[in-house]
């Protein structure tokens, strides 16, 4: 997974490759401060800590979840309790997250079902003009 030398700094183009992002998408979570590399006049180097949390932030978004909640999840690392903390908070946004999921899964296939009914009223009725 990981593009040029593996101990770092790693440099915007790295990371955005590695990650398969783009600098634009990297330098955004910079800007709403959930990763904060170092800067060395216009460069930004991008620390050990910048690419697990820009891992995080991309696992998060893959699952659903918004950025304030991945900052959140994020941020409570580094609470007093850390990792306890961090962990409680994720499986309570998990199981929030999954009966989001489950209630949307049923709406769709309740939507699949009254196409195919309302399809298959249309098929009847276009078949008795024909």
């Amino acid at each position: 997974m990981n593009v040029g030398h593996t101990d770092g700094p790693w440099t915007i183009a790295q990371i955005a490759a590695e990650f398969d992002v783009t600098h634009r998408t990297v330098r955004h979570y910079e800007e709403l401060g959930l990763i904060t590399p170092e800067r060395r006049g216009t460069t930004r180097l991008y620390h050990r800590r910048d690419r697990t949390r820009l891992h995080l932030i991309l696992r998060g978004k893959r699952l659903g979840f918004p950025l304030e909640q991945i900052r959140t999840i994020i941020d409570l690392y580094d609470a007093p309790r850390g990792k306890a903390s961090q962990l409680e908070y994720c499986l309570a946004q998990i199981d929030d997250r999954r009966a989001d999921l489950e209630q949307r899964r049923r709406d769709i296939e309740d939507a699949l079902h009254e196409l195919d009914s309302f399809e298959a009223r249309c098929r009847e009725d276009l078949d008795r003009l024909r």
